[in-house]
């Protein structure tokens, strides 16, 4: 099985959030499309998936109450995702 790398993980967390807001602008404007509201539950199950494996392995992707944190506080642990240096 092949493992994940960091980046791997954090594309496949960007690409579930594009896909469930894309999803979310859509049933805005069709909010009886019963197929639409499943697939948008379908994404949000996986990208909650994604960002629990994300974060579990790298630490939390946001604050504010959005992630957990183990102890030591992670949230000042370097690089964050926005981080030039992390793409390198």
């Amino acid at each position: 099985m092949k493992r994940e790398s960091r980046q791997d993980l954090l594309n496949k967390v960007q690409e579930l959030s594009f896909a469930a807001l894309d999803m979310n602008l859509y049933l805005d404007n069709h909010p009886d499309d019963k197929k639409a509201i499943n697939t948008y539950n379908n994404f949000c199950t996986q990208l909650l998936q994604a960002r629990t494996a994300y974060e579990s392995k790298y630490g939390p992707l946001t604050n504010f109450g959005y992630s957990p944190s183990r102890y030591p506080w992670q949230w000042v642990d370097n690089p964050w995702p926005w981080d030039r240096e992390f793409y390198n």
